[in-house]
């Protein structure tokens, strides 16, 4: 993917008969994912135009898309990712705002601006933001919450973030031996 592309939703399942699906908005406001027009595939080979959305809840919407008029049209674009170019997107209006996908390949350094790694991507298991890290050093990535606490400076004209990575702790402690 590109970076010009940005990720706004992913469609899900059927929903009924006529073409309706789920969609997964990832827009600040979910209906908001309407109106940015023409929205493409990640390869850019298909085109989707949203024609009604309608909200059934937080983030998830049931949305009729131009073309799709059956069950079987909205079920092979099940888990489709929905892009939208970043010409499209509204400029952010303050200098600590940027978009998620500014993050990504963003070095990550600590405090004493050791390198740590590279932001490989931004997820959300539902509890916040958390920033996937390749290791400079290599092996597996590390996982960062991005708070303001551990991701104190995001310095997009630097190319680079700073992260005061929380302690690690071992699991439960072991339970005193009893005597025999």
């Amino acid at each position: 993917m590109t970076r010009d592309l940005i990720l706004m939703g992913v469609l899900g399942a059927p929903h009924g008969v006529r073409g309706e699906m789920r969609l997964k908005s990832f827009t600040e406001e979910p209906l908001a994912i309407a109106d940015y027009g023409v929205l493409s595939d990640e390869p850019g080979q298909r085109q989707f135009t949203i024609l009604s959305a309608r909200l059934v809840k937080d983030d998830m919407l049931v949305v009729r898309l131009e073309g799709v008029s059956d069950r079987d049209k909205a079920a092979a674009l099940t888990n489709t990712r929905l892009y939208a170019t970043r010409d499209q997107l509204p400029p952010v209006e303050e200098d600590d705002e940027f978009y998620q996908a500014d993050l990504v390949g963003l070095a990550v350094e600590a405090e004493n601006g050791e390198p740590i790694g590279t932001v490989l991507a931004v997820l959300d298991f539902g509890a916040g933001d958390i920033l996937e890290v390749q290791p400079a050093s290599g092996g597996r990535p590390i996982m960062l919450p991005f708070t303001k606490a551990v991701i104190p400076t995001v310095d997009l004209a630097a190319g680079r973030l700073v992260a005061v990575p929380p302690v690690e702790t071992s699991g439960e402690e072991e339970p005193p031996e009893e005597a025999v």
